[in-house]
């Protein structure tokens, strides 16, 4: 059998909703390829992400990724001295080609900075509110409830989970992983089901000597599973803009090896036709290589 592989593509600010969507809709038709794009629906606030420089190993990823490059300064002054441009408001059109041009579309949060950097300070009735702005932002823009969402900074826990099942989603992409369950946190089992990113995020790998740009589709094509499905997760602002022509080389690589690719709804529904053999693992905090903070893991 081929490697299956499902293309995960995370929408954080408005710049990357602008210039890296459609660049990212471009290259995927040119190769026939499905994905799903999960926008960040509300505010921009990315200049509040200043307060990271705390966190162990942000500066030295922040130096080896060149975030001013892949960002732009307008966007890293988002929500401090500029004001925070509201995308789902500023952006609906594009989101309506998306889906119009039969992407599947979802969920990645309503403001970006306060689930990533604040969900494990949030109260029960915070987080709801948070996920409600962002369910109510996708209703608006699409005319439908959302199916699916992707935690933004892959940061999950037990009161965000309950949040998800109440809202009756198709399956969930919160976490690091190897192949798709049913999250146990604390020993309480929530029924939303979980298809974890398998593969590192190429801003993970850039900049660090074991992995030069010339190594990287490569060092992709190896970690492929042949025995579970694959989700890589790509970035509107990284693939999509600073980096596009290295993700243009990985499609091309993948077009020329025996690589499937899949969209993640489809896996979703397939899953959930034998839901007694979807197993049950737990979810923890846990670091990342290449990654500052600790994310949402899967304990395999």
């Amino acid at each position: 059998m081929p490697a299956r592989l499902a293309l995960k593509v995370d929408v954080d600010t408005d710049r990357g909703t602008r210039l890296g969507v459609p660049n990212l809709l471009a290259d995927c038709h040119e190769f026939g390829v499905p994905a799903c794009f999960l926008f960040s629906l509300g505010p921009d606030n990315t200049g509040q992400a200043i307060k990271r420089v705390f966190r162990p190993g942000f500066l030295k990823k922040a130096s080896r990724t060149n975030v001013l490059q892949l960002y732009g300064i307008r966007t890293l002054l988002n929500g401090t001295l500029l004001p925070a441009p509201h995308i789902g408001r500023r952006n609906e059109r594009l989101l309506h080609k998306v889906r119009d041009a039969g992407f599947e579309v979802g969920i990645h949060c309503h403001d970006h900075i306060r689930w990533q950097d604040h969900l494990h300070e949030m109260t029960p009735a915070e987080i709801r509110a948070e996920f409600t702005a962002a369910l109510d932002e996708f209703e608006r823009i699409f005319g439908t409830p959302a199916h699916t969402a992707a935690a933004a900074g892959w940061q999950s826990n037990a009161l965000s989970r309950e949040v998800y099942d109440e809202a009756r989603l198709l399956y969930s992409s919160d976490t690091r992983g190897a192949f798709p369950f049913f999250p146990r946190i604390a020993g309480r089992v929530f029924h939303t089901l979980e298809i974890p990113s398998t593969l590192p995020t190429l801003d993970e790998l850039i900049g660090r000597p074991e992995y030069p740009d010339n190594r990287i589709v490569a060092h992709y094509l190896s970690l492929l599973s042949y025995k579970h499905p694959n989700v890589l997760t790509i970035h509107a602002e990284i693939e999509g803009m600073g980096k596009r022509m290295l993700f243009h080389s990985l499609l091309e690589a993948c077009a020329r090896s025996d690589v499937q690719f899949i969209r993640l709804d489809t896996l979703a529904q397939e899953l959930l036709a034998q839901r007694a053999a979807i197993p049950v693992c737990d979810q923890v905090l846990a670091g990342i290589d290449g990654r500052s903070g600790v994310v949402a893991t899967q304990v395999v």
